[in-house]
Order: structure tokens, then C-alpha cells, then sequence
């Protein structure tokens, strides 16, 4: 089960800008004061924007059944041609951290004709080895589980430190994530294969990411290591490295403004030359949805409500029917 969130409406022929999350996070946790800075308010304007949480992930959510049966991170990925398809959207423009980042690589590879640009922050194209496993496992011995998810969201400095953003984290994960769920996520994070993509001549009939790329990564992030691999990976000729100084492991929430000004002008790169104007932000309201996606391998029809419209006036809907979702329960929030 997805959870979705929609801001804005779709704007014309351009793609929706949409989000995945790292783990022991969800859309609130990771984007939110990204997308509260003023530039990023300024680029939302021309964008409709979708949060994507992971199963489970959700602030509110209920804890998943005994023996209930994650899904992979290929799985994962496998269900984003559904949202897309659901909303409308012609293409996305894909912001991702972590395993977020990982799961729309992923998502990139196997439908790249639905991708016109990816944003990766810290993503580790390498599956676990034996080792990394072994390691894994007995630092869940040792350390619980938002510790644990800590040391992969955080730098040892930051950790050392205990700075104000890690203990607000720290709570957040341990307050607002359930644990049972997040276990099955980090779980499945951690038996990830690798990104099967090498760079155009390295190796033979290889294959790689054909849209724009830009990474970005702190100063002895964690990811540092699996950045720069997935840097080498890479067509050198549309990627973008952003190496963030003093920014630690989680840039969009320690630097939101120095990544807001980046992700401008990597648009303007793909020809969104109209969003690194100056725009004044006004205080208006903005009224979006939140909506629940079941998405199963069976095909049937149900009915949904297609979107709402984003003026201050009462919301529109529209019943139709689609073969690939089942159940999409939708209201208005505030933002």
C-alpha cells in the first residue's frame, strides 16, 4: 500500500516532480523544510508535486500484519507506473534520498520513457555483500533500530556531536515511524541488489540512466562512497555531481536553500528556463489531497476520484474507473 500526497495541480504538458524518501523517514520527515524554503515555493508554483511513502512509512500508520511480506526495492520501484498513471502525469522529474533515491534509479532503468530528470541524494547503487550483511545485523544486536538508522541518515560528526537536527530526528523516528514497519523496510533496503547500470563503453551492451542526473551529497555523508560509484556509472555528459560542504548527511534538510538554488538551474538545464525567474511568494492557501493507493497484480475496475482543483473555491471530482488500482481514498488538507 502507497501513500500518496499531491500538492498543486498538473501545469499543462509539464511533468509532475516527484519524491521518495530514505528510510526511517516519510515525505514529511525528509521534504519538508526542502520544500518549504522560498526558492523551492517559487519552483512549485510551475510543478505539480507528489510525495511518495513507502508501505507502512506513514505518519498514523498501522502496523503491518504478522508475516506480512515487504516489498523489494524492484517492487517498489514497479509500482511508481501506477501512481503515474493514476494522476495523469506524462513524465516525472524524480527527487529521491537514499533508498528513495535507489528505488527511482530503479524506476528510471525499467520505464525510462516516464522519466525526464532525476534529483539523487546519497544513493548507494551497490547491493549488501556478505560482509556489509554480517555487520548489519550485528549492529542490530547491539544498537536499536533508530540508532541504527541514524548512523545511515547521519556523519559520524553529526552522530558525535549530537547536533540539534539528530536529536530531533532521533524523536521523530522513534515517535511518529512504526517500528514494526520501518524494521520491514530497513530489512528490505539492506537486501537490495545492485543498480545494474555501467556507463556507455565500460562493459558490453551496457546500460545506464538516459535522463539528466543530478547527485548530491554531503561532506563525509555516509553515501559519500556510493555517490561517487554512481557518479562513475553514469553518462558524464548529462550528470551532474554536487559535492554540499558543511551540510552533513541529510542536505536537504541542513542546506535547503544552497540545494533549492542547484535543483533551479539543473531545470533550467532540461528547459524549464521560466522557474529561475524571481517570484514573489504570496501567503495564499493551498489546498491539496492525500490519498491511500492499493496497487495488486490482479486487474479489476473500481471507481476513484481523479484531483482537485487548487482554487480557494469548492474541490471538483470525478468518478472513473481504471484496471490498475483498486481502492484510492482521497480528501482535502491544508497546507
Amino acid at each position: 500500500m502507497l501513500h500518496v500526497v499531491i500538492r498543486g495541480a498538473p501545469k499543462g504538458n509539464k511533468p509532475a516532480i516527484l519524491t521518495y524518501h530514505d528510510v526511517g523517514l516519510n515525505h514529511k520527515l525528509c521534504f519538508n523544510t526542502f520544500f518549504h524554503n522560498e526558492d523551492m515555493q517559487e519552483i512549485t508554483k510551475h510543478f505539480v508535486v507528489c510525495h511518495v511513502d513507502a508501505p507502512g512509512q506513514h505518519i498514523g500508520a498501522p502496523q503491518m500484519p504478522q508475516g506480512y511480506q515487504y516489498p523489494t526495492m524492484d517492487q517498489l520501484a514497479g509500482m511508481l507506473p501506477s501512481v503515474v498513471q493514476h494522476f495523469g502525469f506524462k513524465s516525472i522529474i524524480g527527487i529521491g534520498v537514499g533508498a528513495g533515491a535507489y528505488i527511482l534509479a530503479k524506476f528510471a532503468l525499467i520505464f525510462p520513457d516516464l522519466v525526464e530528470g532525476l534529483v539523487l541524494l546519497n544513493i548507494d547503487p551497490n547491493g549488501k555483500g556478505w560482509i556489509d550483511w554480517a555487520a548489519t545485523k550485528l549492529s542490530g544486536l547491539t544498537s536499536t533500530l533508530p540508532d541504527t538508522v541514524l548512523a545511515h541518515l547521519f556523519s559520524q560528526e553529526e552522530l558525535m556531536s549530537n547536533t540539534e537536527v539528530v536529536q530531533t530526528y532521533r524523536q521523530q523516528i522513534n515517535n511518529t515511524i512504526n517500528q514494526f514497519n520501518l524494521q520491514l523496510f530497513w530489512n528490505m533496503y539492506n537486501s537490495r541488489r545492485d543498480l545494474e547500470m555501467n556507463r556507455s563503453g565500460s562493459v558490453l551492451n551496457a546500460k545506464t540512466l538516459r535522463c539528466p542526473v543530478m547527485l548530491v551529497v554531503g561532506d563525509n555523508a555516509p553515501a559519500e562512497e556510493g555517490v561517487v560509484e554512481c557518479n562513475s556509472k553514469l553518462d558524464p555528459t548529462n550528470t551532474t555531481f554536487l559535492k554540499m560542504a558543511d551540510s552533513g548527511g541529510m542536505p536537504q534538510i541542513t542546506q535547503p536553500g544552497k540545494l533549492s538554488e542547484a535543483f533551479k538551474y539543473f531545470l533550467q538545464g532540461m528547459g524549464y528556463s521560466n522557474v529561475c525567474k524571481q517570484i514573489s511568494v504570496c501567503g495564499g492557501v493551498v489546498f491539496g489531497i492525500i490519498c491511500t493507493l492499493c496497487v495488486f497484480s490482479c486487474p479489476f475496475s473500481v471507481a476513484y476520484m481523479k484531483d482537485r482543483r487548487m482554487s480557494g473555491g469548492p474541490g471538483t471530482s470525478c468518478f472513473l474507473f481504471t484496471p490498475a488500482l483498486l481502492f484510492i481514498k482521497m480528501t482535502h488538507l491544508v497546507f
